[in-house]
């Protein structure tokens, strides 16, 4: 047995005029879950707290709360001294229990098709991977979209492309999906991230709808006109300026002894938008003696067609790209870019191994640049944190190159999935929550690895916004000035 404290989210809507926090201390086994602790809170300590189980054993989805701050199934995550436990975001009956009934209500149920036949092997294995839902609703609480839009939520357009596959139902799923938000989902995969059961809403539902939705004609405008500019020039950005790809050379040698080499992919925005990043790359990667080979002939990853649904000429670019780093013998690729690095890591089969910067640096080691006089806080682009697993790389090396580093909670600042293009009220409302987080730390600066974060950020926050690598380049030179300053 060990002895736990625990802080409960307690609100009785018909008495309180808010919510508080009560702290209890319980006794628990070795191994106990959130839902064991809560018995023992409601056994031993106080009988009134109000929350829902059923199973216990993870497959109801009934005992669905907030620890520290992250949705999770009570009978499934561990108590430990110290947590604390809130209901889901979504409105309070009492205490940790929620009305899920709005939620619930608008999950469409099969429209039986006469004469329809069993699903055939082939479709019964496209639809495994979205029936396990057990509608705990834990992907509904952590929705970003969900807080500032009409979105239906990610448990809704899940079972619209469930059914989309199931031959037995004769609903119109794709019109069903729009009507429901179809195209205000960010992409972040934040739902993926808190699912009990690892269910890809995004990959596997929003993404495959868009695509249905496109053979029908009903892809935004704004994602058509993006899909037309990579059609025609190979980018989705229109070219304003000398582009990174036109500024340097296929191969860039490292100031001192090379001490390994990547291919670099260098992405529609940072060759075409925001080109100085890129060069400040490859600064970075001269001053580690790292040598950087750089295909002249690459394109777009195709990121921005795949998460709008316009696929059709996705295969063609996957072909280019791959021929263009496996026809030079490059073993490792290189992205500073968080979409198309996980774009290449994910929607790619390739036959050579894929890194963000921040990955690379972290592997060879950098030298260390003299610490910028600022308060810094860091934003997790979502295809980075969740799209790639990568959290700490970019903190350590930011930590390095300034002053003092302040973390900010990882949300979505609202310029994927095509949202920025194509919902951009939706977006704008996200990045005003990105404001309010930045004003918070009381940061000098936010610094990100995702050129669509960085201008999205940059139009909602007075805070500077810059990308890491720029931020090490600038700490090489005030290190060398102050060498020179000091001989």
């Amino acid at each position: 047995m060990k002895e736990i404290t625990l802080r409960v989210s307690r609100y009785d809507p018909v008495q309180d005029a808010e919510p508080r926090f009560e702290e209890y201390t319980v006794r628990v086994n070795e191994g106990a879950r959130v839902l064991h602790a809560l018995h023992a809170i409601r056994d031993e300590c106080d009988p009134t707290l109000a929350y829902r189980y059923c199973c216990g054993s993870g497959q109801c989805g009934s005992c669905a709360v907030q620890v520290d701050g992250t949705p999770a199934l009570a009978c499934m995550a561990e108590a430990r001294d110290g947590m604390t436990i809130e209901p889901l975001d979504l409105p309070v009956l009492k205490d940790l229990t929620v009305d899920m009934s709005p939620v619930i209500a608008k999950v469409a149920r099969i429209c039986p098709a006469p004469d329809a036949e069993l699903p055939t092997r082939e479709e019964i294995e496209a639809i495994k991977p979205l029936r396990d839902c057990i509608e705990c609703l834990s992907c509904v609480s952590a929705c970003p979209a969900l807080q500032v839009t009409e979105f239906a939520g990610p448990t809704v357009l899940r079972q619209e492309m469930r059914l989309a596959l199931d031959p037995r139902d004769s609903g119109d799923r794709v019109a069903d999906a729009i009507e429901k938000g179809l195209f205000y989902c960010t992409t972040c995969k934040r739902c993926l991230e808190v699912c009990p059961k690892e269910i890809d809403v995004p990959g596997k539902a929003i993404e495959k709808l868009r695509e249905l939705a496109n053979r029908r004609g009903l892809t935004l405008p704004r994602h058509q006109e993006v899909a037309r500019l990579v059609q025609e020039t190979g980018r989705s950005v229109e070219r304003t300026k000398a582009t990174f790809l036109e500024q340097v050379p296929e191969v860039i040698e490292p100031d001192g002894p090379v001490r390994g080499e990547v291919g670099f992919f260098v992405g529609c925005m940072f060759n075409g938008r925001v080109p100085q990043t890129a060069l400040d790359a490859m600064e970075v990667m001269k001053r580690n003696g790292i040598r950087v080979i750089v295909p002249h002939d690459q394109v777009c990853c195709g990121s921005p067609l795949i998460r709008t649904g316009q696929t059709s000429n996705v295969a063609d670019l996957k072909q280019k790209n791959i021929e263009a780093f496996a026809g030079r013998g490059i073993k490792t690729v290189m992205t500073i870019c968080a979409g198309c690095g996980a774009t290449l890591k994910n929607d790619y089969e390739t036959p050579f191994a894929v890194k963000d910067v921040t990955e690379v640096l972290t592997e060879y080691g950098i030298e260390s640049p003299a610490k910028l006089d600022v308060r810094a806080t860091y934003h997790d682009p979502c295809h980075l944190l969740r799209g790639q697993g990568i959290r700490e790389e970019p903190r350590a090396l930011l930590r390095e190159a300034v002053r003092e580093f302040v973390e900010m909670p990882a949300e979505c600042c609202g310029a994927g999935g095509g949202v920025r293009s194509g919902v951009p009220e939706e977006a704008k409302a996200l990045g005003a929550k990105r404001d309010e987080a930045v004003k918070a730390t009381g940061a000098d600066v936010v610094v990100t690895v995702c050129p669509f974060c960085e201008f999205h950020i940059a139009d909602c926050t007075e805070t500077p916004v810059k990308n890491l690598v720029t931020v090490l380049l600038e700490g090489y030179r005030k290190k060398d000035a102050e060498r020179q300053g000091s001989a």
